[in-house]
């Protein structure tokens, strides 16, 4: 079965989250944006293998970490969709601009596709191509165990911002309408800051997406 642990990372709070198969001990990290010996410290407790980093977008309090985690521990990068390169190629002025520590320049291992698949152990989750907060963010989907991990798309109360270069409010609402309510009421998810909460309840109660 698909288990994982959220780790609130950075200044920013961010979600970060340790995934992995519990019959191979086999994980994945999904957006490393700092603290990486903390999020290192939680897999060994854990006693599992990180061997892969996966992104939903490439804003720095999801990706910072991402270049040194990398080089640290020689695992492939998967993620985001080609969309967020300009995001890559900023990772040194977000980190100026935002206060963080210099974010090593990195080029994913591979990049997604709405419709793609990525494997931990063996656990298969599904990648979803949902623009709006950037062009090229995804969320991964895990429906064995009715949970997505949605970046910043969704916020329980919320959605991601849009006042970024690059973002587009049209399309985020398009995305959760076309792209995360098809998930279910029931999933639960995993957004990248704040508390988790359901697909059906944001549809009735979340004041930006609520009757869509």
């Amino acid at each position: 079965m698909l288990q994982y642990l959220t780790v609130p990372v950075t200044a920013f709070q961010q979600n970060a989250s340790l995934v992995w198969c519990d019959a191979t001990h086999k994980a994945a990290v999904i957006d490393p944006g700092g603290d990486l010996d903390t999020l290192l410290a939680h897999a060994k407790r854990l006693g599992v293998a990180l061997e892969q980093i996966w992104l939903t977008h490439a804003h720095i309090d999801h990706a910072g970490g991402t270049g040194e985690l990398a080089q640290r521990l020689q695992l492939p990068i998967v993620g985001p969709h080609p969309g967020d390169q300009f995001w890559i190629d900023g990772l040194p002025q977000q980190s100026a601009m935002f206060g963080f520590p210099p974010a090593q320049h990195f080029t994913p291992t591979r990049w997604l596709a709405d419709g793609d698949q990525v494997q931990i152990g063996n656990e298969t989750l599904h990648v979803r191509h949902c623009p709006g907060h950037t062009p090229g963010h995804v969320v991964f989907h895990a429906p064995q165990i009715d949970r997505a991990f949605v970046g910043d798309v969704l916020f329980a109360g919320s959605i991601g911002r849009t006042d970024f270069p690059q973002g587009n409010h049209e399309q985020l609402i398009d995305s959760i309408v076309q792209r995360l309510w098809p998930m279910g009421d029931q999933t639960v998810f995993i957004p990248g800051h704040g508390p988790e909460s359901t697909f059906g309840r944001e549809r009735k109660s979340n004041p930006y997406v609520s009757g869509t």
